[in-house]
């Protein structure tokens, strides 16, 4: 019986290395691209709760990159308690003296750079996850920029990281472009466990179907992603996927779904740089969403143990048991299996600078990430959802407003489905409140994606304008009454009006610039940058 199981399971892995899509290929990356004519303007956001320990590490490289066209850099605090938004302000504030420091020095290049905004996010209304709701706050107070770019706190960035996405979105006319970024493997338990978390991601959604435009796959890192701001508009933006624990793969669909080209490859300039030195970090890390990659379905769950097993435990152990039996035929079949598995994991372990015999170890792995999903949904039944840094959400008919694929759950009230929309209209509210204490004002003629970047390169927007009060003990701005409204940009299906109101706002900014006075009105700077 075990000799016809090793067959189907040998059957199985000639089936997925020819027929799954190249899912182990390591070779999609950013395609050949040009320059622009014209480099759009792009607004980087941040999402960053208790990310004190990593920004050190992250946040300069987004100052630090080198963009020709306008940009703005977004740091949206989600209600940190470990000092978050000040170590973002001291990062900006070394950095301006930095570059002012280089400036007089006769540096040409000392006025590059990108500046840089901190807001505070409000707390997230019911069906909204905490990552969302700050996304939705940064997006907000990007204004009329064409591209968006959103990059985690954790996520490093190396020097042209910005303009090579932009040059790929502009030469494929591209909707969205995500990167899978290179995780960290220091540790011997990061090195056995994180290159088969890329790996088996690419198993579920290979990458090549995805930026197939006619593919029915559709998926996104969200370390790294690049989106087309107004198609995100016109799908419905992110109140659409409020409730997505895995969020980056619902932004993806929500971009296909309404028309977009989604490109998604394996990173060269984007890194993470946190640290899983323990077998329990990984753990939780799996654990908090593997169920919600099922769908929260039990019988997905027993089907994915099932396949598991014969993929990555019957080799092995047909390969064992015939050696000890003196069974060759089983011996030989076990063995291919295993040759074969390890094989379409060797492109991934060169991809991390791994030894090559490594791969051999993946059904160790493959047990390993077994044990977490079931795990995963041991949790969820027992009421603990996915949990992330002091929050935790449920299954989608219990706490989320979207399913994994973004869609709006069936069964939530008019009243329940209201609620984010007003909510996020109060959020568009309050950031555009904050951009006119925060920005220059600008002619009537000019549009919010002008305002937003047309800081003076290298600043860090977010010095208390002449007159206005301090800070509250809050952190909040006090209410100030907008001079005029913005025109209504509602359309059948994007987010709601952004029309001015007078409201508290839910910002706070970074410290002031290199010059004592509101920099004038100039256009140019930018920046922009999974797991």
């Amino acid at each position: 019986m075990l000799t016809g199981v090793a067959i189907v399971a040998l059957a199985s892995w000639v089936s997925l290395v020819t027929c799954w899509g190249g899912y182990w290929r390591t070779d999609q990356r950013l395609p050949s691209r040009r320059t622009p004519a014209q480099w759009p303007a792009v607004a980087i956001v941040v999402p960053a709760r208790e990310e004190a320990a990593v920004l050190p590490v992250t946040l300069p490289t987004l100052l630090a990159q080198d963009y020709p066209g306008p940009v703005t850099l977004v740091l949206v605090d989600d209600a940190s308690t470990d000092g978050t938004a000040e170590v973002a302000r001291d990062l900006a504030a070394r950095e301006l003296a930095r570059r002012a420091a280089a400036r007089d020095a006769g540096d040409p290049t000392a006025l590059g750079g990108v500046g840089l905004t901190v807001l505070a996010s409000t707390p997230p209304p019911p069906g909204w996850t905490g990552k969302l709701w700050a996304l939705q706050h940064g997006v907000e107070f990007a204004g009329e920029a064409e591209f968006v770019l959103l990059t985690d706190a954790d996520i490093a960035h190396r020097p042209g990281s910005l303009r090579a996405l932009v040059e790929a979105a502009m030469t494929h006319r591209l909707d969205m472009v995500s990167q899978m970024a290179r995780l960290n493997v220091t540790t011997r338990w990061e090195r056995l466990i994180v290159p088969a978390f890329v790996y088996f991601f690419a198993m579920l959604y290979p990458f090549r179907w995805s930026n197939r435009p006619r593919s029915a796959i559709a998926a996104a890192a969200g370390g790294c992603s690049l989106v087309r701001r107004r198609l995100l508009r016109d799908a419905g933006g992110l109140a659409v996927v409020r409730g997505a624990v895995i969020d980056d793969v619902a932004i993806a669909r929500l971009v296909k779904k309404a028309g977009g080209r989604t490109w998604l490859g394996l990173a060269d300039r984007v890194d993470s740089v946190r640290p899983y030195p323990a077998l329990a970090d990984l753990w939780n890390m799996v654990a908090r969403s593997a169920f919600t990659q099922l769908r929260h379905s039990v019988a997905l769950l027993v089907g994915t143990a099932v396949g598991m097993l014969l993929l990555f435990a019957v080799p092995v152990v047909a390969t064992v048991t015939g050696l000890a039996a003196g069974d060759p035929v089983l011996a030989a079949l076990g063995a291919a299996g295993w040759l074969v598995l390890a094989g379409t994991y060797l492109p991934m372990i060169r991809y991390y600078r791994q030894p090559p015999p490594a791969a051999l170890l993946l059904p160790v792995t493959a047990m390993l990430y077994l044990a977490m999903t079931v795990d995963s949904a041991r949790r969820h039944l027992a009421g603990r959802g996915a949990a992330w840094k002091g929050r935790t959400y449920g299954a989608p008919a219990a706490a989320q407003a979207a399913d994994p694929a973004g869609e709006p759950a069936a069964d939530v009230s008019a009243a329940a489905a209201a609620a984010p929309t007003r909510a996020t209209d109060l959020a568009a509210d309050q950031v555009d409140a904050l951009r006119r204490l925060l920005l220059p004002a600008q002619p009537p003629t000019r549009d919010r994606g002008a305002a937003a970047s047309s800081q003076a390169p290298g600043a860090v927007v977010g010095q208390r304008a002449p007159g206005v009060p301090p800070q509250s003990a809050a952190g909040s701005l006090p209410d100030r009454q907008s001079p005029g409204s913005l025109p209504d940009r509602r359309s059948p299906g994007s987010l709601p009006d952004r029309r001015s109101r007078s409201g508290r706002s839910a910002g706070r900014s970074a410290m002031g610039e290199v010059r004592d006075e509101d920099p004038e009105p100039t256009a140019p700077g930018t920046g922009h940058d999974p797991r």
